[in-house]
């Protein structure tokens, strides 16, 4: 999943996480696997995050 923001870094994070959760259930864990930015004028403009999302499966 990948999550954005022009705030912070916690938050691209969280919007990866809430957006998974509208259609996968039992998430366990995460682990960001990769951040990047846009910069402008020499400063932080956008965050992107990749994360990876554990989940169970329902059996």
């Amino acid at each position: 999943m990948v999550g954005t923001s022009t705030h912070s870094i916690e938050e691209p994070v969280q919007n990866a996480i809430a957006g998974a959760s509208q259609s996968v259930h039992g998430m366990r864990w995460f682990e960001v696997v990769e951040i990047r930015g846009n910069l402008n004028e020499g400063k932080v403009d956008h965050w992107q995050v990749t994360v990876k999302i554990g989940f169970t499966l329902d059996a």
